[in-house]
């Protein structure tokens, strides 16, 4: 099996459906099929069990599994020291986050980016989920959940403190909500994995038992954008709120843990020159709003 057959069978062993790996190799579906049957052809074995949920390894195909899995990371290993020797302040580097910190700091760090470094091109990936920077799926990830892999390297950029807001113009409405109601007779906008973390849901320590759920989103630009429609109450980090001009309410409350954001790059990376002046310029445009820990 050759490095491009491998490919596509791991994009098919990981994705289980012709879509998805065609999707994550850039081909066709008809091109990932037939790929496929190719190699299943080449090596007399059936590597896939075609079933109505998608495609399943057969024991075979496990063992082929294992083979593969060996040969991406001797590749990813010889791509990694070759590009950590870089030093030349061109090419791309990718970089994935959460799409408020993208517009927030993101975007304007890589407009003073491009003035100094001009060749240096960003590849953005505005996302919830967690890219696997081990198999370059992205070069820098700028995250709110601290990864314990210890090939990567981890910087703190930012704690802030979590506060509830809401639209003056939901307030002219509604009022204010009174602590220790659970916000009855009011709209509640939630980020929806809270929803489903704890027994209770609540919003700056009160439950929300008795408030309606207007809307409960999966992104805090999601939630930011309800709660300047006036949809209702939320919880947001602080500079969030001040800076999408909102109201705050109940100041001597937040949430207990503070809203972390982390920045994250493989260790073979870090002094590639590209990849260097990227984080630079990522970790001063946060430096302005709070400060961090750590170097990388």
């Amino acid at each position: 099996m050759n490095w491009n057959d491998a490919r596509v069978f791991l994009a098919l062993a990981r994705q289980q459906t012709l879509r998805g790996a065609a999707r994550e190799m850039n081909v066709d579906q008809a091109t990932v099929s037939r790929r496929v049957a190719a190699m299943e052809q080449a090596l007399g074995s059936t590597l896939f069990l075609r079933t109505a949920s998608g495609y399943l390894l057969t024991e075979v195909g496990e063992s082929v599994l294992d083979i593969a899995e060996r040969m991406e990371a001797s590749a990813i290993e010889l791509v990694r020291r070759a590009q950590g020797q870089d030093r030349a302040l061109s090419g791309e580097v990718r970089v994935t986050t959460t799409d408020s910190l993208a517009v927030d700091f993101v975007i304007p760090a890589v407009g003073r980016l491009h003035a100094l470094h001009p060749d240096v091109r960003i590849t953005l990936n505005s996302s919830s989920d967690l890219l696997n920077l081990s198999r370059r799926d992205a070069d820098i990830a700028i995250r709110t959940r601290k990864p314990d892999n210890p090939d990567l390297v981890v910087r703190r950029l930012a704690s802030w403190p979590m506060g509830l807001f809401a639209a003056q113009g939901y307030l002219d409405r509604q009022g204010v909500p009174q602590p220790g109601t659970a916000f009855a007779g009011h709209d509640v906008v939630m980020y929806e994995p809270w929803l489903h973390a704890a027994d209770t849901a609540t919003l700056a320590g009160e439950p929300i038992d008795a408030g309606r759920i207007v809307l409960a989103g999966n992104t805090s630009m999601l939630v930011r954008n309800a709660l300047r429609a006036g949809l209702g109450v939320g919880e947001i980090p602080l500079y969030m709120g001040e800076q999408d001009g909102l109201v705050r309410l109940w100041p001597d409350r937040q949430r207990s843990k503070p809203y972390e954001v982390w920045m994250v790059t493989h260790g073979d990376f870090r002094h590639t020159a590209r990849i260097r002046v990227v984080i630079d310029a990522l970790v001063q445009a946060f430096a302005g709003v709070s400060e961090g820990d750590g170097v990388f």
